[in-house]
């Protein structure tokens, strides 16, 4: 299988990582009126070809094992591991892009992306603790508070958008801490499965970078289909759905689910190859986490500067929006330098 040679290679994948990361709900977007849970259908389809795709390519190149020879001597543990940590990132991201679809992409990523940061640098760090521990959770710790700053500001969003309009404004708020409750589920769902992906990584029996993202993406793929019978009956929002709605759609709706899964997958794959390097220029599991989930500005820049999720707000709110775009950078500066400290 082929890994990073260099610790700047290694980096590089977790900016990758980070990039495809941030930028794959945008398909989501351009399908429009496209419910969610239909487009989640081509997503996971997407999420399992291109795992399959790098594993008979990139996991089959180069030297030491692989990826059909470290999938046959993995133990069932370790496999177990894998599956479950798709399954659970697979519950956390479809409640994000149920946010998504009621907050927009600079609320939804922001609060339920960056608690996941948060849960998952802590917790990957205790498992592998490599970094300067001082800037990994100092990091952390300010991106914490730029979730409350980015909840704060769609908040009064909100509230100036509702303003003298009663009816409006109890929807409003409805629509409000629904959103924001979506995200902080979806969070702390996040922050869980990575390090499931690196106890199906650890041990003499564990699983490669290919052949853990080749078993998340089962794990990702089959519970689609347990997962959406419950969002499919019981929407977040809008009317309950049946599979004959799935057919209904065009090709370019299809091929946008599956182009986002494609886009996700790809930042996977970069993120666990990271994660994987040799000890000598290993960025380490939390780092790449961390990293990775640097998404959380990319996708915030994508709704704020694209979709203009913030039109019209007023000076207070886009002060606070500069200020957890400011904290976001700072925090996530200080965990990619943490391994040089």
């Amino acid at each position: 299988m082929i890994l990073p040679s260099t610790y700047s290679i290694a980096l590089l994948l977790t900016l990758v990582s980070m990039i495809c990361w941030g930028s794959w709900a945008n398909t989501q977007k351009l399908a429009g009126k496209w419910r969610f849970e239909l487009f989640y259908f081509d997503y996971s389809s997407g999420v399992l070809l291109t795992a399959l795709a790098a594993a008979y390519t990139f996991g089959s190149m180069g030297d030491g094992l692989s990826f059909m020879d470290n999938l046959s001597i993995s133990s069932r543990r370790n496999i177990a591991f894998g599956l479950a940590g798709g399954v659970v990132f697979n519950l956390a991201n479809m409640l994000l892009v149920a946010a998504i679809s009621i907050a927009g992409l600079s609320v939804a990523f922001p609060v339920g992306i960056g608690l996941a940061l948060v849960i998952g640098v802590v917790w990957n760090y205790s498992i592998n603790p490599q970094g300067n521990p001082t800037l990994i959770f100092a990091g952390a710790g300010l991106v914490t508070v730029a979730i409350i700053v980015d909840a704060l500001a769609y908040r009064a969003h909100a509230a100036a958008r509702q303003k003298g309009v009663s009816s409006a404004s109890r929807s409003g708020a409805s629509r409000f801490w629904k959103g924001i409750l979506l995200s902080i589920v979806s969070g702390i769902l996040m922050g869980s499965f990575y390090p499931l992906v690196e106890m199906g990584k650890a041990g003499d029996y564990g699983l490669g970078p290919y052949a853990i993202a080749f078993v998340f993406a089962i794990g990702v793929f089959g519970s689609t289909f347990v997962f959406n019978l419950y969002f499919m009956n019981l929407p977040v929002e809008g009317e309950p759905l049946s599979f004959g709605d799935y057919f209904q759609g065009n090709a370019r709706q299809h091929l946008l689910g599956i182009f986002g899964g494609l886009i996700w997958c790809a930042g996977a794959i970069s993120n666990f190859v990271a994660a994987s390097a040799p000890p000598e220029v290993n960025v380490g599991p939390a780092m790449s986490y961390a990293m990775g989930q640097g998404a959380t500005m990319i996708s915030a820049l994508w709704g704020l500067l694209v979709w203009k999720e913030f039109a019209g707000a007023v000076l207070n709110v886009r002060l606070l929006l500069a200020l957890m775009l400011i904290l976001f950078v700072i925090g996530l500066g200080m965990v990619s330098v943490a391994p040089l400290y």
